[in-house]
């Protein structure tokens, strides 16, 4: 497929699964910048994805070109935690449905964005595609990482036997502007920021956190995602995984104590060891995404905070 961005994205016609969420409101902004103005963003009201049949109407009344699998069932550990069973039959189920229904539309290339929890819990670092089947994933996120595994299965699946072109990313953490918020249910930048925000307007003088603050993470500005899985569609077209992130990594220690510092916020930080850490380290080797179609984030990692921060204070209730 062309990458000339300028003849590609004007004649296709794409469907973004999860359009309507955090990440899918950047990668739809980032196609109508390009020239896409046939995109068709299903909501769950209108198409519940878990449904064969409304989805097979769906590619009826919508002829499609390309479809981006963005939608999923997500949450920080503690909400894998609490709903397992519908974490992984959910993300299961919306994938199985909508790939199946796409080749049998006729569709000529499906992007699905995988997950870093795919990755085997004592996964050495940084991240490498080709170990992404040499354990099992860390327990509190096993049902979600294993369900959005299962996109990659029949990815390559669909390939050997249909020819089908379907294609896989597996980005990192992200965080930016738009995130989820809600403290029962958001990741762990957003869960931070509201955490310090909420102790300043009740002039509390300690924050407590998750963890012993030991584990690591890495962390990819939501737009710089978005980019990505626009130049995937645009240059990708191989069935090996493909990696997304920033290639660093920071300790949950480190990085709470870098948003009490962008927030202004003085008092104790205490870490939490009798909940979870979930996977000890992440870090993703992301030489793949930079050799075979072109993509390296380009976000300056405290720049990326300081615009969630500033969003979060603006618009955030």
């Amino acid at each position: 497929m062309t990458n000339n961005h300028s003849t590609f994205w004007p004649s296709r016609r794409v469907i973004v699964a999860g359009g309507a969420g955090f990440l899918g409101s950047y990668v739809v902004e980032a196609l109508r910048a390009r020239g896409c103005a046939r995109i068709l963003v299903p909501r769950s009201a209108a198409c519940d994805l878990r449904d064969a049949a409304r989805v097979r109407r769906m590619f009826a009344e919508f002829p499609a070109d390309l479809v981006i699998h963005l939608a999923a069932v997500v949450g920080g550990i503690g909400a894998n935690q609490a709903e397992p069973g519908r974490f992984f039959h959910d993300n299961l189920v919306m994938g199985a449905h909508l790939m199946e229904e796409a080749r049998r539309a006729g569709v000529a290339k499906f992007l699905a964005l995988g997950t870093i929890c795919a990755y085997p819990k004592l996964t050495p670092v940084p991240f490498r595609e080709e170990k992404l089947w040499d354990g099992y994933p860390e327990e509190t996120n096993a049902p979600y990482g294993l369900a959005k595994k299962m996109l990659l299965v029949q990815a390559q699946a669909y390939r050997a036997q249909y020819g089908f072109n379907a294609i896989y990313l597996l980005p990192v953490n992200l965080y930016g502007p738009r995130d989820n918020f809600n403290p029962a249910s958001s990741h762990v930048i957003p869960a931070l920021i509201r955490k310090f925000a909420d102790a300043g307007r009740a002039a509390r003088d300690a924050v407590t956190v998750w963890g012993t603050g030991r584990a690591t993470r890495e962390f990819l500005y939501v737009a710089d995602c978005a980019e990505a899985i626009v130049l995937a569609a645009e240059r990708y077209d191989d069935a090996e995984p493909v990696n997304i992130g920033a290639g660093f990594e920071i300790s949950i220690h480190d990085l709470a104590h870098k948003i009490a510092a962008l927030m202004d916020f003085r008092g104790a930080i205490r870490f939490d060891p009798t909940k979870p850490d979930g996977q000890p380290r992440r870090c993703l080797d992301t030489s793949r995404a930079r050799e075979r179609f072109g993509f390296q984030a380009g976000t300056d990692f405290d720049a990326g905070l300081r615009a969630t921060i500033d969003w979060f204070r603006r618009e955030a209730p």
